[in-house]
């Protein structure tokens, strides 16, 4: 007897599921039931369908029912609604959208994609005709047509996660002036806040106007708009507002069924991405998975592992036995010409999980170019690495720049996954030609300079040491040329060029801490080298040198 397969939700994880399962298993039945009208669509791509980078929606549609039918031989039934698991039964009740009708589906294995929602909180007049969140094909038709309709002038986001970042700079691409609003005091929580510092900056500089650590109170409506109302007491008005403050999981038919879940209502599943019913199987968003790095529990909604986890998933169903190896993150966000990405595990995580500085992880903060220097179009990128202090471990890394910063983290987070150290960054070799890379490529640049600090050869400062340092007790060294410093000077910094450091060592006191700076950072090395070497015991560089200084305090 053949075996009979439901598959709920017809997005990524749930497609996935199917079309792996049916080149596995050419005589399973296989159905799949998706509530809304679209299956398997590009919902990463929305904002920039919004925004007319992607003009046509057609582009979004990956597969079609009656593609997956003729390909795959799968049953897709759009808006219809899984309403109720019976699992002592183990049949699904079933209603169409369209016709209101109801039925009964039997399976011998389920799978749940249901996926996510868009948070939205609790807060007076939030369900007005202003506001618009993004999730959907619908939801991105809705906003497209009401700006052309209205002639949508000016728009205020709400959060500054993937979603908002994505929607502000396609709001502005359209001429729309946009402000975002975020209650935490930075955006892009997975950054840690220097890191974030260089998207605030880019956001500002492309004319957005920020309003952080600020949250939403309520939202009143007027005759002709809606005024958003702050928590520090400012009113803002608009005709569009967007909401992105996070997503839930759809495990509503999870708990009727009595399935396990967490504490935030993800489905609980096995290294197999099986549920506490061994008949069903759950993939993406709606899931808990292992964090890869701390291999504790946690929800991580991106689509590439819900890609993964519908591959896996159908092998086991097949009868394989294939296991999740955990999330660890990987994401990136384009802002304007600027990209920022992360894998792994950020420096407020590690310290939130206990782990202490200098004892079990170490940090740093460099600035290396895209390319060759003498290549024309080089711009800096700022990486950021979290590792232990044996260097054997990778703990994630953070990176913004122009250029270049995609196969950076992509090879970094190659290195997490593949059980990756410090020593192998430093070894790693690249294709090399200056107009592509350096010959000491930033990845091995992060391998070199972690080396150095693990083996004490460098010290650095934290990024703020500026405005916390006492000037009796340190000395801000800044060793740059003079013309440099007529472009941007440090306020009370001792100014000693690089080439003059060992001849005016004098006037370097050695009883204080000496913190130097120069333009990216390898000046300040090769001083802080010296003065190492000539017995200055307090010595420290700043880490990015005076470019990352400026960026972090733009303001």
């Amino acid at each position: 007897m053949n075996k009979k397969v439901i598959i709920v939700g017809g997005v990524a994880g749930g497609a996935t599921t199917a079309a792996r399962l049916r080149r596995l298993d050419e005589n399973a039945e296989i159905i799949l039931f998706e509530r809304g009208k679209y299956i398997s669509y590009a919902n990463c791509g929305l904002p920039y369908h919004v925004g007319d980078v992607i003009p046509s929606r057609e582009d979004l549609l990956l597969q079609t029912p009656e593609s997956l039918k003729s390909r795959f031989n799968i049953d897709v039934r759009i808006q219809q609604e899984v309403t109720f698991i019976d699992r002592a039964n183990k049949t699904v009740s079933v209603k169409n959208l369209a016709t209101s009708q109801e039925s009964v589906e039997s399976y011998d294995t389920l799978v749940l994609a249901t996926g996510s929602s868009p948070i939205i909180p609790n807060i007076p007049g939030i369900r007005s005709k202003y506001i618009f969140s993004l999730w959907t094909v619908d939801d991105a038709d809705h906003i497209r047509q009401y700006i052309r309709q209205n002639k949508i002038s000016d728009a205020i986001i709400i959060g500054g996660g993937f979603i908002g970042i994505e929607m502000t700079e396609n709001l502005r691409r359209l001429g729309i002036t946009v402000s975002l609003v975020e209650m935490l005091n930075q955006v892009m929580a997975p950054f840690d806040f220097e890191m974030a510092q260089l998207i605030h900056k880019t956001l500002e500089e492309n004319g957005v106007s920020l309003y952080l650590g600020n949250g939403v109170t309520s939202f009143t409506e007027t005759d002709e708009s809606i005024l958003v109302n702050l928590s520090d007491g400012k009113q803002l008005a608009t005709r569009l507002v967007i909401l992105s403050i996070g997503v839930k999981p759809n495990s509503e038919l999870a708990r009727s069924a009595g399935l396990a879940l967490n504490a935030r209502g993800g489905i609980v599943v096995d290294k197999i991405l099986r549920t506490s019913d061994p008949d069903i199987f759950a993939v993406g968003d709606v899931i808990e998975v292992e964090d890869f790095i701390s291999k504790g529990k946690t929800m991580i909604p991106l689509a590439g592992p819900a890609n993964k986890q519908g591959r896996i998933a159908a092998g086991n169903i097949a009868g394989e036995n294939d296991q999740y190896p955990g999330t660890q993150g990987s994401a990136i966000v384009k802002i304007f010409d600027v990209c920022a990405a992360n894998t792994g595990a950020n420096e407020k995580t590690l310290l939130k999980n206990g782990l202490i500085k200098g004892k079990d992880y170490e940090k740093l903060i460099i600035l290396q170019n895209s390319h060759a220097g003498y290549y024309p179009g080089a711009s800096p990128m700022a990486i950021k690495l979290l590792f232990s202090t044996d260097g054997n471990k990778i703990f994630g890394a953070q990176i913004i720049g122009k250029e270049g910063v995609d196969k950076r983290i992509d090879t970094i987070g190659t290195a997490i996954r593949l059980g990756g150290t410090i020593w192998d960054l430093k070894s790693l070799e690249f294709a090399y030609a200056p107009p592509f890379s350096s010959a000491k490529d930033p990845v091995n640049m992060a391998g070199f300079v972690a080396e150095n600090i693990l083996k004490s050869r460098v010290f650095f400062a934290e990024w703020d040491v500026v405005e916390r340092h006492d000037p009796e007790k340190t000395i801000l060294l800044d060793v740059r040329e003079d013309a440099e410093r007529r472009t941007y000077a440090l306020s009370g910094a001792l100014n000693i060029p690089l080439g003059q450091i060992r001849s005016r060592l004098s006037e370097i006191d050695k009883e204080k801490e000496i913190i130097i700076f120069c333009a990216m950072g390898v000046r300040a090395y090769n001083a802080a080298r010296i003065l190492m070497a000539n017995g200055f015991q307090n010595v420290k560089v700043y880490p990015g040198g005076m470019r990352f200084f400026r960026a972090t305090h733009y303001k």
